[in-house]
């Protein structure tokens, strides 16, 4: 008859072996999702939203000014008529600063800030669902 502390021995070593490799794995699976957060965040930035047309400076040939990504920018456009509450210029959103994760994500998914009010226009008021909130969020930051 074999001991049964042999048996729980070989088991016990077999997991010594491979609980650093799954720790690895972990690590690298949320760090891989990470990065996937923020590349989804940059393609609805870039490609979806258009966050640079209005929140990027532009030189007189139109094109984006280097180093000014997002930095906030004088409006070039505005209403054809009279508009209450338009905006002039557009905020700095590189870095999201003054504003918490939980905050933005809010404006993103609600179309209100913090305090319960409204982005001025031209500033959409997005209704997001939380991944792709949460992804715009991570890419600014």
């Amino acid at each position: 008859m074999k001991s049964p502390f042999g048996t729980i021995a070989a088991g016990l070593l077999c997991l010594a072996i491979a609980l650093p490799g799954f720790a690895q794995t972990t690590k690298h699976t949320v760090q891989t999702a990470n990065e996937a957060q923020i590349a989804h965040g940059e393609y609805l930035v870039k490609g979806i939203a258009g966050c640079g047309d209005c929140h990027t400076p532009m030189n007189d040939k139109g094109e984006p000014m280097p180093g000014q990504w997002l930095k906030g920018s004088k409006l070039s456009f505005g209403p054809l008529v009279p508009f209450p509450g338009w905006a002039a210029a557009s905020p700095d959103i590189a870095g999201l600063n003054g504003w918490s994760r939980k905050n933005a994500i809010r404006l993103l998914m609600t179309g209100m800030d913090a305090s319960g009010q409204r982005p001025r226009p031209p500033m959409p008021q997005y209704r997001m669902n939380y991944t792709d909130a949460a992804a715009v969020v991570a890419y600014l930051k």
